[in-house]
């Protein structure tokens, strides 16, 4: 085999096209959601000068518009160029799927012990530490921006239950 040979690319999870249209829809929800709060706050003109959202509800405006103009430019362009293939979307979500459940989990257990959790995790199953590294990395890891957050900075944190059988 000569050493030029190519794999056959994998296929396409999500084409160029896509990802446009979708970032351009979820940035435009965004700017109509920064237009209404701050029309809600007062945009206007007061007799002292421009109210809380006078500024703020242009910039959402003016990004409302480039998002149109992205949509259109997208719409128009037939690029079915591939944007990620379903082995790289699968990388992504080996990150993405533990991280969005850690961020769940910080509410019902606190911060420390869902940050516990996520490293000692992602070292047992990402670096295949042994469980008992993994457990007192986590562990003295949180315990120290504990004493960093809590007790030195005194900035407090979300807790859980255990912080709260604690008395902390």
């Amino acid at each position: 085999m000569s050493e030029h040979t190519q794999e056959p690319a994998a296929p396409a999870a999500i084409t160029v096209r896509t990802a446009e249209i979708a970032v351009a829809l979820l940035i435009a929800a965004g700017a109509v959601v920064v237009m209404v709060s701050n029309y809600q706050i007062g945009a206007g003109w007061a007799p002292d000068g421009p109210q809380a959202g006078y500024f703020p509800l242009r910039i959402g405006a003016i990004i409302f518009v480039a998002c149109l103009a992205v949509l259109w430019q997208a719409w128009r362009t037939a690029s079915d160029a591939t944007f990620v293939t379903w082995p790289q979307l699968r990388q992504v979500a080996v990150i993405l799927v533990p991280l969005t459940i850690y961020i769940a989990l910080i509410k019902f257990l606190g911060i420390y012990v869902a940050s516990a959790i996520f490293i000692a995790g992602f070292m047992r199953v990402i670096g295949k530490f042994a469980w008992w590294r993994a457990v007192l990395t986590g562990v003295a890891i949180n315990a120290a921006l504990f004493w960093i957050f809590e007790m030195q900075f005194r900035v407090p944190l979300p807790k859980g239950p255990l912080e709260a059988a604690f008395g902390f």
